[in-house]
């Protein structure tokens, strides 16, 4: 756009006076009106109203956008005609860019762009400008607005909505389907020239497809195009400003176009007669696979997919093919049991026909394909047969040992017809009640049988060929054991029947009923009465009630416990199966005390010897004080022992000392009155069992005697032995007790200085050489050297 630099001058209002009834008001060019200001006059001065009007020139409200010039863009130029040129108003502009975007010289109200605009960020500006007098500060003319609108140049190129398209159209479409369309958009002005004018065209994709050039729908642009020879395709499509015209700015978008399957190719084998020969063993089950066979088809998905089927052949009976959904290929499985012995060729004929057939195509030709296949049957050594899937035998359950009971038959389904040897799966008889004839499957019973310990065997038979024990094939057999009548009835549960002292004649008391362990076709029946010796009781008497059951009844009125405290009354009960079966069972009847409504209160013959009025917290508490005392007699009685297990001194005169004490420290050698040494001066009297004589012991312990050790024996020696004997002695008593370590030894120089040995001595021994013996012996010369001592 060239730029202008014409000036529009406006006058907004003029200072000049009017008469508001003879000049019309001007139509005003900025936005908002100004207000008016009207100068009156009373009417006494007998003068006219007058309007005064106020005006902007102002000029240049265009500017070009991206402005690159050296200088600041001229915008325009504000002026009021108040303005003298004297310099003294002042012009003040304020709104979008003021003082950022927008200077203004104040002076001469000139308005320059400071900055260069875009008009895609903002195309529009709205300011607000006022002159100030420069002496007074007042305005001189009301605040006006205007707007500064941005001109657009071509500076943007147009843009896709997406850097890459992907789209999709099936195969064999026609010319001028449309396949996906493409939008580009111009940042630039649509209202102002042709800068955001977009031309579609395609750089890519000839010729198989275009595009519109105004709209940016591609379409096909070659007939029947085939998936099958390519099924992807790249277009690159340009969007161009300006109409299209040289020098326009343009963009560029990819745009993927898949090809997608139609159902156009029917399946066909690779030859259009294909033999397949299968070999299938005669012993194959069925749906067991013999072989695979497949069909090609070049489309994809459910147009691809495959249904085989056999549609004639001799072997379309003995025969099944299915459908693998994973690789599209036919399985052929045995339909029924082969026999090589029958029929040993087959053949078969297989069509493959595609699920999902397209009605467009199909004048293309029959959308399936057919092919032949021989199936040829293997022989092989089969296992016997038996002419059973299982058996059922019955037998009686008083059949003998020894006696046959059935018989399985088996054969050697091979031409050959091999000999077979029967025998039982001992793990399905470990108890070995059944046996077989190994020649002819006739099983006999080896153990006697019981119905009601085990009503059903089952046990399996094992068919063998004799030439090759491999083959082998198994049968179930199952025997149900038959019931004879050979269990009699029996009461059904233990009673507890009681009748009341105030019972009267005919009263029922007891209803009694049976259990059988046999199970007759015809269902259980008994029957019951009174044993012949008490066919008719004085006291009670049996009403068999035809039901299974029978009632007990009172024959006469009120019963005593003190005379009687129990009736036991027999009872045979009979069953109607053959042979009859009978038993006898006792009911106990118990004469018990009752309430007026026939509840029973008490029934022991001892509650009538206690009075009336005693209770059973009364009772409980007479058994307490019983216990009690027993236990008061107990503890008396140990107590009595105890004391007689109290220390024994036998007498003032035994002059044997004993240990009385045991947590005295000892009085060294003036203390005579703590231990018996008399060991130490006699060792063989060690040997001796004896028992302390302060305490009597529960249990005499048995000393363990050792080998005499006295000769040519060290006394440490002889010590540690004595300490270790005791020590590991498991009999050693858990009390206190007297154990002699010391030993004097042998060959001592002044032999014995114990006086101990004068205890088993029978007269007095002279003790005066001890004051021979120096100082260190003067106490025991004291103690032992004269008679005055002695009697001391």
């Amino acid at each position: 756009m060239m730029r202008t630099h014409s000036f529009l001058t406006v006058l907004l209002w003029s200072s000049v006076f009017y008469v508001v009834h003879m000049t019309p008001s001007q139509k005003r060019t900025n936005k908002h009106s100004h207000s008016e200001r009207i100068t009156g006059l009373s009417e006494n001065d007998g003068k006219t109203l007058h309007r005064t009007k106020r005006g902007w020139m102002w000029n240049q409200f265009f500017l070009l956008e991206e402005y690159t010039g050296p200088d600041t863009q001229y915008v325009g130029k504000l002026h009021t005609d108040q303005d003298k040129g004297d310099g003294n108003l002042k012009y003040i502009l304020t709104g979008d860019g003021a003082g950022s975007l927008f200077i203004i010289d104040e002076n001469t109200g000139d308005i320059h762009a400071a900055k260069k605009l875009d008009r895609e960020e903002k195309s529009l500006y709205v300011l607000r400008a006022k002159a100030i007098d420069r002496k007074t500060g007042r305005q001189v003319e009301p605040e006006s607005e205007f707007i500064i609108k941005i001109h657009d140049i071509n500076d943007n190129e147009p843009k896709f909505t997406k850097d890459m398209y992907t789209a999709s159209i099936p195969e064999m479409s026609g010319v001028g389907t449309s396949v996906i369309q493409v939008t580009a958009t111009d940042a630039d002005d649509a209202n102002y020239g042709n800068s955001a004018k977009v031309v579609y065209s395609i750089l890519q994709g000839q010729p198989y497809f275009s595009v519109d050039p105004e709209t940016g729908i591609i379409k096909t642009a070659l007939p029947d195009m085939n998936r099958e020879n390519r099924e992807q395709y790249q277009v690159v499509i340009q969007a161009k400003d300006m109409g299209g015209q040289m020098g326009g700015l343009s963009g560029t978008t990819t745009v993927n176009i898949t090809l997608t399957d139609v159902n156009d190719n029917p399946p066909r084998f690779p030859q259009s007669m294909e033999h397949l020969i299968v070999c299938s063993p005669e012993s194959a089950p069925p749906g067991t696979p013999l072989g695979r066979i497949k069909a090609n088809d070049p489309d994809v998905g459910e147009n691809a997919e495959i249904e085989y089927s056999i549609s004639s052949g001799d072997g379309s009976d003995m025969f099944d093919i299915i459908t693998d959904k994973d690789t599209q290929e036919g399985i052929i499985t045995v339909k029924k049991h082969l026999d090589f012995e029958n029929k040993v060729l087959y053949t078969l004929k297989v069509e493959a026909s595609n699920t999902h057939p397209d009605p467009r195509f199909l004048q293309l030709g029959p959308f399936k394909d057919t092919a032949f296949v021989k199936i040829s049957v293997e022989d092989i050594d089969e296992p016997p047969v038996f002419s059973r899937p299982w058996y059922l035998i019955e037998v009686d359950e008083d059949a003998k040992e020894g006696s046959i009971i059935g018989q399985v038959v088996a054969q050697d389904p091979d031409i050959a017809k091999n000999a077979i040897k029967y025998s039982v799966d001992r793990h399905t008889d470990l108890d070995r009640i059944f046996n077989i004839y190994s020649g002819n499957g006739s099983l006999f019973l080896s153990k006697p049988l019981d119905r009601e310990e085990t009503p059903w065997h089952n046990i399996t038979v094992i068919a063998t060929e004799i030439n090759n024990p491999k083959q082998s094939s198994q049968i179930p057999v199952f025997i149900r054991i038959l019931d004879i009548n050979d269990h009699a009835p029996e009461f059904a549960n233990y009673y507890e029947t009681f009748v009341c002292e105030n019972a009267k004649a005919g009263q029922l008391i007891q209803t009694v009923s049976a259990i059988d362990k046999d199970q007759p076709p015809r269902g259980h029946k008994f029957f019951f009465e009174l044993v012949p010796e008490f066919a008719v009781h004085p006291n009670f008497s049996v009403v068999d009630n035809k039901d299974n059951t029978a009632g007990i009844m009172t024959r006469r009125n009120g019963y005593s416990r003190s005379k009687t405290s129990t009736y036991l009354l027999p009872i045979i009960i009979f069953d109607n199966d053959y042979p009859i079966q009978s038993s006898t069972g006792t009911l106990t009847i118990r004469v018990c005390a009752c309430d007026s409504r026939g509840n029973m209160q008490s029934c022991s013959a001892e509650a009538l010897l206690l009075p009336a009025g005693l209770s059973t917290g009364a009772l409980v508490a007479i058994l307490l004080c019983i216990i009690i005392l027993l236990v008061l007699v107990v503890l008396f009685t140990a107590l009595k022992r105890q004391r007689k297990k109290e220390p024994l001194i036998i007498s003032k005169d035994d002059v044997r000392d004993n240990i009385v004490t045991y947590n005295d420290e000892g009085g060294g050698e003036e203390d005579t009155q703590a231990f018996d040494i008399g060991t130490l001066r006699n060792p063989e009297a060690r040997e001796e069992s004896k028992m302390r004589r302060d305490v009597i012991p529960e249990t005499i312990f048995q000393i363990r005697r050792t080998a005499p050790l006295w000769e040519n024996i060290d006394v440490q020696d002889f010590i540690h032995r004595r300490l270790k004997e005791n020590d590991s002695d498991p009999a050693a008593p858990p009390y206190d007790s007297l154990a002699t370590y010391a030993y004097e030894g042998n060959d001592s120089i002044a032999n014995s200085l114990s006086s101990l040995e004068s205890l088993t001595t029978e007269g007095n021994q002279d003790y005066d050489y001890l004051s021979d013996w120096g100082p260190r012996f003067k106490k025991l010369a004291d103690m032992y050297g004269g008679e005055d001592s002695d009697r001391d």
